[in-house]
């Protein structure tokens, strides 16, 4: 996981500071490809925390969504319809979704464990009266 957290972190600055410019009639096909690759990346951080992140799943995830996001977008503009909208409704929701079991895992890795504790402790001594 802090490998992934890592790479985002590199990619940003690298891209922040990087003279690179995305041409207009690409910034459509680039927004999705982005999208994909951070919904993957969430994914991946939920599988790392739920104990059942696969790299083979993740690498495949990450490619797939990218292509199918520029591929729907492809055919979207061919068709002279916004798709690339649907793409990023979504991959938002799904990003959405993973970040609420992100949140959740962590509250009840760090809280949860000392709730659970304190729950114990508290039928221990209801069932010592």
């Amino acid at each position: 996981m802090w490998f992934g957290i890592l790479g985002l972190v590199f990619g940003l600055v690298l891209g922040i500071f990087a003279p690179i410019s995305i041409p207009i009639s690409l910034a459509r096909y680039t927004a999705v490809g982005i999208v994909g690759i951070l919904d993957s990346i969430l994914g991946a951080m939920k599988g790392s925390l739920q104990k059942k992140y696969q790299t083979s799943i993740f690498l495949s995830g990450l490619v797939t969504n990218m292509a199918l996001a520029i591929f729907i977008t492809y055919i979207g503009d061919k068709l002279g319809l916004d798709l690339y909208l649907a793409v990023l409704v979504a991959f938002t929701i799904r990003m959405l979704n993973n970040i609420g079991i992100i949140r959740y895992s962590f509250l009840e890795k760090f809280i949860g464990g000392k709730k659970i504790l304190d729950e114990k402790i508290n039928e221990e001594k209801q069932t010592n009266n």
